[in-house]
C-alpha cells in the first residue's frame, strides 16, 4: 500500500447524501475477476446522465471527492474503494462515512476525511462555485485547507489509521512486522498441530 501524507489538488462536489456502495460501483461490476478497470464502473448509472458532475470537463483530473453526508452505506464491497481510487481520487471528504466503507478505505490507502456538517457544506459550495480551487489534505496534521478562500479545518482520525496511511501499511505489511515472533511461535508449536507453510525466515 502506498504511503499518503499530503493530498493536494482540485475537488469534485458530489452533492448527494446517503450514497451507497451499489451507486458507487453497481453490482454488475462485481463479476470481474481482476482488481483493475473499476474506474469505468464508478457511478456508472449516474454517468449515463450528461449533466452528472463527473461528466463536467471542469472537474477532470480532480484528486478529491467532496460528498454529502452518510457516504458509502450499503454492502461491504471493497470494489467501491477500488473504483474511487482507480478513477484518480486519493481522498473523500464527507460529514459522515459508513463504518465498513471507512474501514475499507483505511485498508486500501484512500483517505476518508470526516468533517463537520457546516465545514462539509462550506467546502461543497466553494468547489461548486470554483472548480479550480486547490484543496490540501494533510494526513500528518489532520487538516483540510483551501488557502484561496481562507478555509481551514481539522478532522479526527485514530492513531492506528493515521499510522497505516502515513507508513503505507496494509494488513499484510502490518502482519509482517511481527514476522520474527510468528516464526518463533511456529517453531515451538507441538509437531502434531497445524502449522503455517513456508513462512519467510
Amino acid at each position: 500500500m502506498k504511503a499518503v501524507r499530503i493530498v493536494q489538488g482540485r475537488a469534485v462536489p458530489l452533492d448527494r447524501s446517503d450514497v451507497d456502495t451499489d451507486q458507487i460501483i453497481p453490482s454488475d461490476w462485481l463479476k470481474r475477476v481482476e482488481r483493475t478497470g473499476f474506474d469505468e464502473g464508478l457511478f456508472a448509472t449516474w454517468r449515463d446522465d450528461p449533466d452528472f458532475i463527473l461528466n463536467n470537463k471542469n472537474y477532470r483530473g480532480a484528486k478529491i471527492l467532496v460528498a454529502g453526508t452518510n457516504f458509502g452505506t450499503g454492502s461491504s464491497r471493497e470494489h467501491a474503494v477500488w473504483a474511487i481510487q482507480q478513477y484518480g481520487f486519493e481522498a473523500v471528504v464527507s460529514p459522515r462515512f459508513a463504518d465498513i466503507f471507512r474501514n475499507n478505505c483505511t485498508k486500501n490507502g484512500l483517505v476518508a476525511v470526516q468533517v463537520s456538517p457546516d465545514c462539509g457544506s462550506d467546502l461543497m459550495a466553494a468547489v461548486q462555485a470554483a472548480p479550480d480551487l486547490q484543496v490540501t489534505i494533510d494526513v500528518t496534521q489532520l487538516t483540510v485547507k483551501v488557502p484561496a478562500i481562507k478555509f481551514a479545518t481539522t478532522y479526527k482520525m485514530d492513531v492506528a489509521t493515521q499510522r497505516r496511511l502515513l507508513e503505507g501499511l496494509g494488513d499484510i505489511e502490518l502482519t509482517l512486522q511481527h514476522a520474527n515472533d510468528i516464526v518463533t511461535y511456529e517453531q515451538n508449536r507441538r509437531h502434531w498441530l497445524p502449522r503455517s507453510v513456508s513462512f519467510p525466515e
